[in-house]
């Protein structure tokens, strides 16, 4: 088994300590639409591309069901994914058009038969992940520096928007210079909240995770650690069935990875 480990030391007003943790991969598995992103649930994985959903055996990887769209659209460019309440949520944008224009895309788990919308038309920039946290709805939003002579707009424009129940605007906030100069090219691909409440977002392609909390001032998230884990930047997902394990994946591959987190 892989240990990819990062010692990290955080400063208090109560001094200085030092704390570790680490992803552990546990296993792998081949998915040729693995390009997007992934969702999970008990019993299921969801490899996200495209124009297209895969509906994976979680223990067998036996492939159940799929989902394609049309070439021609109207989905143009799935990202990550997540499974709630029977759902698989997605993040859609006409990536890589300009103007940029965002969507949420709805199908239903059991049957992958594409069931709602809900359109965010030309407004925070390209929705790259969609989760869900205290009855509120997160998403994420990236500019892209390969646009930016298009656009006017880079990495740094790259936001979090949060939402209530019914996707009404509530507020927003940044990325710190530390996290959104590596996205290199691209912007945030992913996000995933994680069993500590943290939100945890990928870059691009760097094969680490940044973990991230809310501002008690301020519009800028605060950056809590970058961990290392076996990925290719891409769309992430917790696995809410079973805590403290995650899926990603590498694109270039077609390889989804699920990993659990360490605590030491």
């Amino acid at each position: 088994m892989k240990k990819i480990l990062l010692v990290y030391l955080l400063f208090t007003s109560v001094g200085l300590f030092a704390q570790t943790r680490y992803f552990e991969q546990r296993e792998k598995f081949n998915a040729p639409e693995a390009r997007q992103g992934v969702a999970v649930d008990e019993n299921f994985v969801y490899v996200v591309g495209s124009q297209q959903i895969a509906k994976y055996d979680k223990k067998t990887h036996e492939l159940i069901k799929k989902w394609v769209g049309k070439e021609t659209g109207p989905i143009i460019h799935l990202d990550s994914g997540v499974f709630i309440d029977g759902k698989i949520y997605c993040a859609h944008s006409n990536y890589s058009g300009v103007p940029m224009t965002s969507s949420v895309e709805v199908w239903d788990a059991e049957t992958l038969e594409h069931i709602d919308s809900h359109s965010f038309g030309i407004n925070w920039g390209s929705c790259t992940w969609i989760d869900r946290l205290d009855g509120n709805w997160y998403a994420g939003f990236g500019h892209y520096n390969k646009l930016k002579h298009l656009t006017g707009k880079g990495s740094e424009w790259t936001v979090v928007v949060k939402f209530d129940d019914d996707w009404r605007f509530l507020e927003s906030w940044v990325f710190p210079e530390e996290v959104y100069t590596k996205f290199g090219r691209m912007s945030n691909s992913g996000g995933s909240f994680g069993p500590d409440g943290l939100l945890y977002c990928t870059g691009h392609d760097n094969p680490e995770l940044y973990a991230m909390k809310f501002p008690k001032q301020g519009s800028e998230l605060e950056l809590v650690e970058i961990l290392p884990i076996e990925n290719a930047g891409q769309g992430i997902a917790w696995d809410r069935s079973n805590p403290g394990f995650i899926y990603a994946m590498k694109k270039k591959e077609r390889e989804i990875i699920v990993s659990e987190l360490i605590n030491k």
